[in-house]
């Protein structure tokens, strides 16, 4: 277990990671919002409302209770909502520290753009391994699993300030970071099935975090592996 704290990679194109700050922001004040995180019942409402629930998007069953929009429109509101302080707060350190760079790399609209599509990734690839699931998803750690998934392509020599055990500081480099954080998804996944953390959303977002950086790696503003 491990949180990430400052990475020694500068920003080369744009002057202020404005995506970045806009995403954080907005899943601040959603959550802020929602109030999920006042009850368990309000949690609940809000997850089963605005979160993806396999089953009813792969059409299995036609609701599972409050449904405030249509789902397949979930898979884009998903990624925007959190269960606590905890899981908003691992999150948004994690983009904190990854996401500048990537920003830096894709330009302002294009990064926008792969962190919704990093996101979506991340629920289908759920949605895919749990289609009768009928326990919401909430959480952007799919689209964020993208972001890792492109710094780890981009940046291989970087190197990351991180907490290791909550405890521990130390210093190391980014694709030890990375490879152990995939490692413990893929772990995960084989002896930790039905856990309430959706590993495969992780993947899922991580993959094509990987998939549309290789795509777009002629087109970007850092080359990979510069």
């Amino acid at each position: 277990m491990f949180v990430p704290l400052h990475d020694d990679t500068p920003l080369r194109i744009i002057r202020f990671q404005y995506v970045t700050v806009a995403i954080l922001i907005a899943n601040l004040v959603i959550f802020l919002i929602t109030g999920a995180f006042t009850s368990d019942q309000l949690l609940a409402t809000v997850a089963f409302g605005y979160g993806i629930v396999p089953s009813e998007l792969t059409g299995h069953i036609s609701s599972v209770g409050f449904e405030p929009i249509p789902e397949p429109a979930t898979v884009f509101t998903y990624m925007f909502l959190h269960a606590g302080w905890w899981h908003l707060g691992t999150n948004m350190l994690f983009l904190w520290v990854f996401a500048d760079n990537i920003e830096d790399a894709f330009g302002y609209p294009a990064f926008a753009i792969f962190y919704i599509l990093c996101g979506v990734a991340g629920g289908l690839a759920h949605v895919a391994m749990s289609p009768l699931s009928t326990s919401p998803l909430i959480g952007a750690s799919g689209a964020v699993a993208g972001v890792l998934g492109a710094y780890g392509l981009l940046y291989p020599k970087a190197r990351i300030w991180i907490v290791l055990f909550l405890r521990l500081p130390i210093r190391i480099g980014v694709l030890w970071v990375i490879g152990g954080w995939l490692l413990l998804q893929i772990v995960s996944v084989i002896i930790d099935e039905g856990a309430e953390v959706a590993w495969w959303a992780h993947i899922g977002g991580f993959a094509a975090g990987v998939v549309i950086t290789l795509l777009l790696r002629s087109k970007l503003l850092i080359r990979v592996g510069d």
